[in-house]
């Protein structure tokens, strides 16, 4: 049974293959560029545009698949969402040089869908036009106001736009064809590509902190440890206090740190975490 999995081209390549590495999975370029080599058994995969990895998982030709949620929504497909990587964070918005015009406006985008959809809810008088890249240069002489997706706003702010509304958050996800997971051996095969994808994502959430300290301030070593369950303690050599260690969330380390020093606690070491699996 061959796992057909699409990959995504473009500005999400790179980060889906960092993943895959930090996983043990190695994607290498094929004999034809378009069909790399994954260290997946019995898996065959494809590189293509995400609108594209949206349609062939819609038409059943590709299992399983990474793709933005954006396109998911904007070819309005029936896909099941398996693992949001949270990757690639864009919100998609509607922008403007200013205030609407109340004349009949006219709204540039590559989203249709999601462009007439935003235009019907707030009941304005439109004319769409399709772009096919570079949005943002569309206004003031092509388009009143943009659909469009936007990472940090920079290129919005310089082609002297600001957002008038926020239509939706994409990221990275992967997506599999519902009729693939009716099959038990597929869907098992997808459900453990999931499992190493997700391990990947937790480990880099957090980071192992490791700390010594003596049986007096033991406890509140521990209580100042947020573990995922429980902190590991250990005797150290010559029962001279104890080894404890946690996975603790990385963005909590400015406040654990300082209190598990107060706590007692002492060579305090922080390392990387290369997978998780609760």
């Amino acid at each position: 049974m061959i796992l057909r999995l699409g990959l995504p081209k473009g500005r999400m390549e790179a980060g889906v293959h960092a993943a895959f590495r930090q996983a043990g999975v190695t994607v290498r370029p094929g004999a034809r560029g378009y069909r790399p080599d994954v260290s997946l058994p019995e898996t065959e995969a494809k590189l293509l545009k995400p609108q594209n990895v949206v349609e062939m998982l819609a038409a059943g030709s590709r299992d399983a698949g990474f793709a933005g949620a954006d396109w998911v929504a904007e070819l309005q497909v029936d896909l099941v969402e398996l693992l949001d990587t949270e990757l690639d964070q864009v919100q998609i918005v509607a922008a403007a040089p200013g205030a609407l015009p109340e004349r009949r406006v006219v709204v540039a985008s590559e989203y249709e869908r999601l462009a007439r959809s935003w235009i019907a809810a707030r009941g304005l008088a439109a004319h769409f036009v399709r772009s096919y890249g570079a949005t943002e240069v569309f206004p003031p002489e092509d388009a009143d106001v943009i659909i469009d997706n936007t990472a940090t706003g920079s290129t919005l702010e310089a082609n002297g736009l600001r957002v008038v509304d926020v239509l939706m958050h994409s990221s990275t996800r992967l997506y599999a064809n519902a009729r693939a997971l009716e099959d038990a051996a597929r869907r098992r095969r997808i459900e453990d590509l999931v499992l190493l994808l997700r391990s990947v994502l937790d480990a880099r959430r957090r980071v192992m902190l490791e700390v010594n300290a003596s049986a007096e301030c033991l406890d509140a070593v521990v209580a100042a440890l947020p573990a995922m369950r429980r902190a590991t303690v250990a005797p150290l050599f010559g029962n001279n206090g104890y080894a404890v260690k946690a996975a603790v969330p990385r963005d909590a380390l400015p406040l654990v740190i300082p209190a598990v020093k107060a706590a007692g606690g002492t060579d305090l070491v922080v390392s990387r975490l290369a997978q998780i699996v609760p």
